[in-house]
């Protein structure tokens, strides 16, 4: 990369990062009363994190692929909002998400998969719903978890990284559980919840970069700066 795109661009992630940090410092420090981050500018903090990663996703793709990306961080991040309004309409936003998510993976499907990458798909597919049904034993989130199940398998068998795209993806899947758990008769203890932040965040920003960084590799060197 550049210097120039260096100074244009890590911004954006560095922006990103900066928002999910405080975010979560703030959410987990009853010490920390901060009138400014109370109610509407928590929201907004909140979905900055991700919001900032689809800047970065729109400045540094093209294409439909590009667009696709984009689209699934900028969705994900007003699910993140919703999700402190309305928990189901907020999950409805994330299930978007994932579906355009599957779309990209789909069109960048690895040409092909060894035994091992088709096993861990297929777990992901079938242990993703029923885990979350043995969480949380509501239907709606079954539906939901099917979906996320799916994307999930599709990072892992798409042509971008596994160690970045495709983790990111189990990181995320193994966040929403946390989130599942708090729903059935399986409480989390204090110490897994604060993990639900991290591990959704990470997941994402692996997404992210994973792509953009598959996407700018296929440009001629002169587009790619």
């Amino acid at each position: 990369m550049s210097r120039r795109a260096l100074i244009e661009h890590r911004p954006w992630l560095l922006g990103s990062m900066s928002a999910a940090l405080l975010y979560y410092l703030v959410i987990n420090n009853p010490l920390v009363q901060i009138y400014p981050l109370e109610g509407i500018w928590l929201i907004l903090l909140k979905g900055s994190a991700v919001a900032l990663l689809a800047v970065y996703a729109w400045r540094r793709t093209s294409g439909m692929d590009g667009n696709l990306l984009v689209a699934v961080m900028g969705l994900s991040a007003l699910a993140d909002m919703v999700l402190e309004i309305d928990f189901r309409a907020g999950g409805a936003i994330f299930a978007a998400a994932h579906l355009a998510a599957i779309w990209l993976y789909q069109r960048n499907r690895r040409a092909q998969l060894t035994p091992s990458q088709r096993v861990t798909a297929l777990a992901l597919v079938l242990g993703t719903p029923l885990i979350s049904w043995l969480l949380s034993r509501d239907p709606s989130v079954l539906a939901y978890s099917a979906i996320l199940g799916a994307m999930a398998a599709m990072a892992w068998t798409s042509r971008f990284t596994r160690y970045r795209v495709g983790l990111g993806a189990v990181l995320f899947v193994v966040s929403d559980w946390l989130i599942f758990s708090d729903i059935g008769a399986v409480s989390p203890s204090f110490g897994p919840a604060l993990l639900i932040w991290p591990l959704y965040y990470a997941g994402q920003f692996m997404i992210a970069t994973g792509v953009v960084q598959t996407l700018r590799g296929q440009l001629p060197a002169s587009r790619a700066q």
